[in-house]
């Protein structure tokens, strides 16, 4: 399998390595476009690793409803990027405060800029970024947000909030000579510790408090009740995926393949590495172990959301201390919005990306190679504090405005039903949806006619039947409940599970089971 992938790489390499013109805006195919585009597929494929390990966090009534918002997120993102926030992100800028040049594309393909990449590619790899800022806010207000005012949330996050923003911090990336603000007062954020993170954390923290905390999370006296979750090995499953997504995430940020590429990977697997390291033993030895697994992940995904901004800047060394301190200020971080605050962030997503953004955009100007810093080090980490309060404050504003109205006008919520049963897409949850895996269901009735004779009935048929005859089948011992594979189902679920069925109406190849 190997030689054979070896062998396809070969005969499709050169064909993809070479350079077009660019005189006439013309497609750049080289290898710095081809990398880029395989970190563009890794970054969105991170939504995979969100999806996983928010519908493991969450309770399971909620599951199919969560992951239906994140696939809400690449439709919005998608959509808005394309059609407007891309503009507003990378156009001509206006006083480097938005781009607003509409042509960004020539034919049927994205300008290249002054980038050695196509500029197609360019632009699905920025999209996979906003889409990412969109699905942080998805985590933080799972579990009683409305399907409509969160699209619509995301929807406006894609084409103002991240939009503007990054032009203020990245307007100048297709465009050398682009007014970016930031950027040229010395900010620097190599792949999105604050642009991407720290924005997207601020808008699901304005969200979280202007929807409340789900129902029966804290006591009348503001004590934290546990929730159960749906599955912890699959949020861990998708740790695991954004981790290896991260690999893009940064080192397609170089926007060219060349030697740096190696260190960077290196600096960011170093970074989480040190962080769930730090997570877990402070949380087992000084924390009583408590939401030991969330604060192993957390603390992990702290360690990259960290390293992101520096990763391209530090010593391999300072990484794995980036990753160390990352995963501390996670778990204090962690108690600090549970229990101080009493705000319900069900995935974790304002310590990972905010208090680990934030972090790591200080981290450039304390850990970084003072040669590759744009300014000496304390004027740079004034600069990075700046761009910080900037994004924040711009950043409260707007999602203030935006959530506030959706508020008032359709409502953040959905009805205390539906928070407790789940819902999907605008209506409340079938009951199969949220049984529990494993129920055992009847499916079978075996009937006794004679010392060796049986007849084999469905069980809905069985219920059908007269309750006085039922009743006398069972009280006879003449007949036994069997489930689909064909083993014996014990009286008194199967009564149970008859209990729930007489009091609904039968419903076709549905049989509500009983725990």
């Amino acid at each position: 399998m190997i030689k054979l992938f070896t062998l396809i790489l070969g005969i499709i390499m050169p064909s993809l390595c070479y350079a077009v013109d660019s005189t006439n805006n013309s497609p750049l195919i080289n290898q710095d476009t081809l990398w880029v585009l395989v970190c563009a597929i890794l970054v969105f494929l991170m939504q995979a690793g969100f999806k996983t390990l928010e519908t493991g966090l969450v309770k399971k009534e909620h599951k199919a409803g969560v992951g239906a918002k994140n696939l809400l997120d690449m439709v919005a993102g998608i959509m808005g990027f394309f059609l407007i926030g891309y503009s507003f992100m990378f156009g001509e800028s206006l006083w480097g405060f938005i781009g607003l040049d509409t042509n960004l594309m020539v034919g049927n393909h994205f300008t290249n800029g002054d980038l050695n990449i196509n500029g197609t590619v360019f632009f699905l790899f920025q999209v996979a970024f906003a889409g990412t800022a969109l699905t942080i806010v998805s985590g933080a207000m799972s579990g009683r947000t409305g399907v409509l005012p969160y699209f619509i949330g995301s929807i406006v996050t894609a084409i103002i909030i991240y939009p503007i923003f990054g032009h203020w911090a990245w307007g100048n990336l297709l465009f050398s000579s682009n007014h970016a603000w930031l950027a040229e007062l010395g900010f620097l954020d190599f792949a999105g510790s604050t642009v991407v993170h720290t924005l997207g954390a601020t808008v699901g923290l304005v969200g979280m408090i202007l929807v409340g905390p789900r129902l029966g999370r804290f006591d009348r006296k503001g004590k934290v009740l546990p929730i159960k979750v749906a599955d912890y090995s699959y949020s861990i499953l998708g740790v695991m995926l954004l981790w290896v997504g991260w690999w893009g995430f940064n080192g397609g940020s170089t926007l060219k393949f060349d030697v740096s590429v190696f260190e960077i990977i290196l600096n960011t697997n170093l970074a989480a590495a040190g962080a769930g390291f730090s997570a877990f033993l402070m949380c087992y030895f000084f924390q009583d172990r408590s939401e030991l697994i969330e604060k192993l992940m957390g603390g992990a995904l702290t360690g990259l959301v960290a390293i992101t901004a520096c990763c391209n800047i530090v010593t391999p060394l300072n990484a794995l201390i980036i990753g160390l301190l990352a995963g501390i200020i996670h778990n204090l971080s962690f108690d600090l919005i549970l229990r101080v605050f009493k705000l319900d962030d069900p995935v974790g997503a304002i310590p990972v990306h905010g208090f680990g953004g934030i972090f790591g955009t200080l981290a450039v100007a304390l850990f970084g190679k003072e040669e590759l810093l744009v300014l000496p080090r304390w004027e740079q980490l004034l600069v990075q504090a700046i761009g910080i309060e900037v994004c924040i404050a711009f950043t409260v504003v707007i999602a203030f405005i935006m959530f506030k109205l959706i508020k008032v006008t359709y409502g953040l919520r959905v009805a205390p039903e539906q928070e407790l049963e789940g819902m999907l897409i605008g209506r409340n949850m079938p009951e199969e949806f949220y049984q529990e895996e494993g129920v055992v269901k009847v499916q079978y009735v075996s009937m006794k006619v004679s010392d060796k004779g049986y007849n084999l009935i469905n069980f809905k048929d069985f219920v059908a039947f007269n309750k006085q005859y039922r009743e006398q089948l069972i009280q006879a011992e003449k007949v036994n409940f069997i489930d689909s594979k064909g083993k014996k189902v014990d009286n008194a679920t199967a009564l149970k599970q008859l209990a729930i069925l007489l009091k609904e109406p039968l419903k076709e190849n549905n049989l509500p089971s009983v725990g």
